[in-house]
């Protein structure tokens, strides 16, 4: 019986974590995941436990400058905590990233003292949650576009069309109760597009400004930050979804003396009037996402399509992974020369070529046949654990075409060391990037990402010349 026992136990042990648990990472002497800590248990531990969206916009940091809208605030509430202590004890800030929609449930398991989403968040049904006094009240939603779209002046007008939305947006309820009045009045209802969970609201509102995406419905106040550095962005603010929604922290209700430091702090503090100059200053010179779909890639894409189509299904890739990565190494331009000897559709390097045992990539199909063993030698050597779901093992091996497998191999060392999940690049360990090395291979990645959603979004136009030939043979 004991040894029965014993065995049952060992197969327990292989059997692989809950992704909340991957995501924590080993447990550390304050983490205590069932535990509900109010003030007094947070000074006792020294850490204040903070879950943050985990989007670039909310709690973002580049090269020791703070880029995230919550970031400032936070470390500022840091700085009150410690200042007001009693006792003179000290306490830090543990940031824990996660999905905008995971982070009340989160907070009711608790697994942080203190939610900070940097958006609004519906917090329905959760009655044993409290919002702090506002951070900002009455937040206006918004129509965001592309300059030089029609211009829109009343909800009706958007009857039928489809609007952009980022997992967890404050916007989807909303457009639920439109459709309801649209109804009543027989009119078509707004149709919501949730995009892939990889892409936050900055992301939408990248691809809104390329033309990629036509609509979005976004806080106003995220809206005009980020049209600073996206100047085609385009706010329909007469437009307007609602005016009720309120951005706050969140703490457990019966968190009392916590909420009531927040929302004393929350009283006296104002942001610094260069609060955005750093981000600003990394986001304005960033490579800024183009739409692949436009005229003239579009015809690019239709030529060399049966050469990406043959050497992804030979090396097991998606062909609209390599169409992305070709659009943005060269916008699919088979005669483009790069910096040094990089050349062609893909940008591959003589160098890189001959380690995979291919010559001359001045011809196009040697061009595509070296990018994409390359990339599957890195897939295969690197990232072939099951662990990885597959958008997250084609983000790393990008991320280690673009700058090398060792230095990305450091920098998910450094994510499990802190605590956040090694095996997941967006928002995880491109934070580490970001931090560590700047937005380089983070702006790669995600270019790259948000080619291949736009081209996804097209795969039956883009694929239906193939059938139709197929269909004539």
């Amino acid at each position: 019986m004991l040894r029965r026992l014993l065995f049952l136990l060992c197969l327990l042990t292989l059997l692989p974590l809950p992704a909340a648990a991957r995501l924590a990472g080993p447990q550390e002497a304050w983490h205590n995941p069932g535990q509900i800590r109010d003030l007094a248990q947070v000074r006792s531990s020294g850490v204040l436990r903070v879950l943050v969206n985990q989007s670039r916009n909310s709690s973002g940091e580049v090269k020791g400058e703070p880029i995230g809208i919550e970031y400032r605030r936070l470390r500022a509430f840091e700085q009150y905590l410690n200042r007001t202590a009693d006792d003179g004890s000290q306490l830090t800030l543990k940031l824990i990233p996660m999905a905008k929609d995971q982070l009340l449930a989160a907070l009711q398991r608790g697994e942080g003292d203190l939610v900070a989403p940097g958006e609004v968040v519906p917090r329905h049904g959760r009655g044993d949650i409290s919002p702090s006094a506002p951070v900002m009240a009455n937040v206006p939603l918004v129509l965001v576009s592309r300059k030089g779209a029609r211009r829109y002046q009343r909800l009706e007008q958007l009857s039928g069309k489809s609007l952009a939305l980022p997992t967890g947006s404050a916007a989807g309820e909303v457009i639920q109760q439109i459709n309801e009045r649209l109804a009543q009045r027989k009119l078509s209802p707004i149709a919501i597009e949730w995009v892939d969970p990889t892409l936050a609201v900055e992301d939408v509102l990248e691809m809104v400004h390329a033309g990629i995406l036509p609509f979005s419905v976004v806080e106003l106040p995220i809206a005009q930050r980020w049209a600073k550095v996206l100047p085609n962005l385009q706010l329909e603010q007469g437009v307007v979804f609602s005016r009720d929604g309120d951005m706050s922290w969140f703490v457990r209700r019966d968190a009392t003396n916590l909420r009531a430091s927040i929302d004393q702090f929350l009283k006296t503090y104002r942001a610094p009037s260069d609060a955005d100059a750093a981000f600003q200053r990394v986001y304005l010179p960033l490579y800024k996402v183009h739409d692949p779909l436009a005229k003239t890639a579009r015809k690019r894409l239709e030529s060399v399509r049966p050469v990406l189509q043959r050497f992804a299904d030979q090396h097991e890739f998606d062909w609209l992974n390599l169409a992305a990565v070709a659009f943005k190494e060269s916008t699919l331009n088979p005669t483009a020369r790069g910096t040094g000897s990089a050349t062609g559709l893909m940008q591959i390097t003589p160098a890189t070529a001959r380690k995979v045992g291919v010559g001359n990539v001045h011809q196009l199909e040697n061009n595509v046949q070296a990018s994409a063993k390359y990339l599957a030698s890195i897939r295969r050597q690197y990232f072939n654990s099951p662990h990885f779901n597959e958008r997250e093992r084609m983000a790393f091996t990008l991320a280690a075409y673009n700058m090398g497998p060792e230095r990305v191999q450091r920098l998910r060392a450094e994510a499990r060391r802190r605590g956040l999940n090694p095996n997941q690049w967006f928002f995880q360990v491109e934070r580490i990037a970001a931090e560590q090395l700047g937005m380089g291979v983070v702006s790669y990645v995600n270019s790259v990402n948000k080619y291949f959603f736009a081209f996804h979004r097209e795969r039956n136009a883009l694929e239906q010349n193939q059938r139709v030939a197929s269909a004539k043979r």
